[in-house]
């Protein structure tokens, strides 16, 4: 094992049952709590020869996607959900001797991403809970060589316009690469894009990644997609797997994209209900709890009263739901809360509001 193999802490999923093996009504990992498409679910029937590889290049869903956002499918690579496309980023990029930057309470795997190909990770501060644009640009170094936003921000919420992403980018050198985690995009109403894909489609310094497995609702199946210019395609698809890809994944996939009703029956849905969440949340201020403002399928909650993360984890599990508490992401003071069904949400709102005796109802 290389050292900076060892110095690696492994990804831990959300939990989904408790210590004693009770089951959990999962609220901890981010899916989406309507499934996924009726279109997507016939599509994952049994078709085909399962003796078969896949298609190795997604060549049908690459060039759905492509149809679907306007992009050329040759400046499209598809991976094993955007976790693999994070960290083929890294590889292809950065090593030993370089530097990979990525904001404080972002995603876990840019940690890991950053130490699997041996280069250095760079955590910048935040400002609450925010990438703070000018603090990564004055992180930058000589030996600096990709730099990672999740937008919106996992497992903040939180979320930089299109003038602080353009601004970013600009203030970056030309061989830098700028990644641009877009799992949550499409829980953006489309005033709120970050043109992340313009982005992408006129530099030459700009990967976007994107996932299958929030809104779309197809986490097993583990489909992700980057784009970006033809040599960032190129080093992505020259050391990913070769078939990384399932053809059930591809299937399921492929049917998703033409169900944009789906799509926006899921973000209508979660906005709506995470707005009410956070409404709730915040009639318990003045005990201490805070909703972070969040653009995603979750909400972060702080715990800066007598009530601890701690204690209302306890208490959540007890009444037989998973959340996520992520004190090894400096974030012990909180819980990261899906957005799950209006029933699940009442009775995380109602007992959280009895733990800090307090009154939220809506």
């Amino acid at each position: 094992m290389k050292p900076y193999v060892a110095q690696i802490h492994a990804y831990v999923p959300g939990k989904a049952k408790a210590d004693d093996g009770k089951p959990l009504v999962k609220l901890s990992a981010n899916e989406n709590p309507l499934g996924c498409s009726s279109k997507a679910l016939d599509a994952l029937g049994i078709a085909g020869s399962p003796n078969d590889y896949p298609d190795p290049g997604a060549t049908a869903l690459r060039q759905a996607i492509g149809a679907l956002h306007g992009i050329d499918p040759a400046r499209i690579v598809c991976g094993t959900g955007s976790d693999e496309l994070l960290n083929l980023a890294a590889q292809a990029f950065a090593g030993a001797a370089d530097e990979v930057v990525f904001s404080r309470h972002s995603f876990a795997v840019y940690d890991i991403a950053a130490k699997r190909c041996g280069a250095t990770p760079v955590e910048v501060a935040d400002s609450d809970y925010t990438a703070d644009v000018d603090a990564l640009l004055g992180a930058v170094t000589e030996s600096t060589r990709v730099m990672f936003i999740a937008n919106p921000n996992n497992p903040t919420g939180t979320f930089l316009p299109r003038g602080e992403i353009e601004r970013l980018h600009a203030g970056l050198p030309a061989d830098v690469l700028l990644v641009l985690d877009q799992a949550y995009a499409e829980y953006l109403e489309s005033a709120d894009d970050d043109h992340g894909l313009a982005l992408a489609a006129s530099h030459e310094n700009v990967l976007i990644t994107r996932t299958f497995s929030k809104i779309y609702g197809l986490a097993a199946e583990r489909i992700g997609w980057a784009t970006g210019a033809p040599h960032i395609v190129d080093a992505l698809n020259r050391i990913r797997g070769p078939f990384n890809v399932t053809s059930s994944g591809q299937r399921a996939a492929l049917a998703a994209t033409g169900d944009q009703d789906f799509v926006k029956r899921s973000r209508d849905r979660n906005n709506a209900e995470r707005e009410r969440f956070a409404q709730r949340i915040a009639m318990l201020g003045n005990r201490g709890l805070r909703a972070v403002p969040s653009m995603a399928n979750f909400v972060l909650v702080e715990f800066k009263g007598e009530l601890s993360a701690e204690s209302a984890l306890g208490a959540i599990g007890e009444a037989g739901y998973a959340v996520r508490h992520l004190p090894g992401q400096g974030l012990g003071h909180a819980l990261r809360i899906t957005i799950g069904k209006r029933e699940d949400m009442d009775v995380i709102a109602d007992l959280l509001a009895d733990l800090t005796g307090g009154t939220n109802a809506l």
